[in-house]
């Protein structure tokens, strides 16, 4: 019998989803810091990137997320390292003259992956101006972040509840 192995993505994809909506938090399972320095390593690395996302730094955010990373919108598609740029690109342009804005909402939390780097889980509202009218949305992430050659990167994204 032939094996077949399933792309990373989707292996990564079906893992995180079962991971968390498990509901372990229904159960009573609070969140425990495992690593104090590893989750302010990546608190400020959130930081980074949507101070940049809120300045509208393209520069910035292409350093922050790795060129093979795969960020999953279920408000949206699949996108890679490009076509992300691009939709940070058009996104700015289209609210040039208007707020855009991420907050976060509460805390993150921060997961270790062992020789790898961390998963980070939080929840974020965006505010912009859509036809004349403030549209606020709040939604749910994952990020997968990457410490290769003493940078952290953002290797896979997942944004849903939208």
């Amino acid at each position: 019998m032939k094996r077949t192995s399933i792309p990373f993505f989707i292996a990564t994809t079906i893992l995180l989803s079962l991971i968390f909506s498990s509901g372990l938090k229904a159960q009573g399972k609070a969140y425990v810091m495992k690593d104090a320095e590893l989750y302010r390593t990546i608190a400020h690395m959130d930081s980074v990137c949507f101070d940049a996302f809120n300045a509208r730094d393209l520069k910035t955010l292409s350093h922050v997320f790795a060129e093979n990373v795969e960020f999953y919108n279920d408000g949206g598609k699949v996108t890679n390292y490009q076509q992300t740029m691009e939709s940070f690109k058009k996104m700015f342009a289209s609210n040039a003259a208007s707020p855009l804005k991420r907050t976060l909402v509460g805390s993150i939390e921060v997961y270790p992956l062992k020789d790898f780097g961390a998963i980070e889980v939080g929840v974020h509202q965006f505010t912009h101006v859509e036809n004349g009218k403030e549209e606020i949305g709040i939604f749910k992430f994952v990020q997968v972040w990457e410490l290769k050659n003493g940078a952290w990167k953002m290797t896979r994204v997942i944004s849903y509840d939208h």
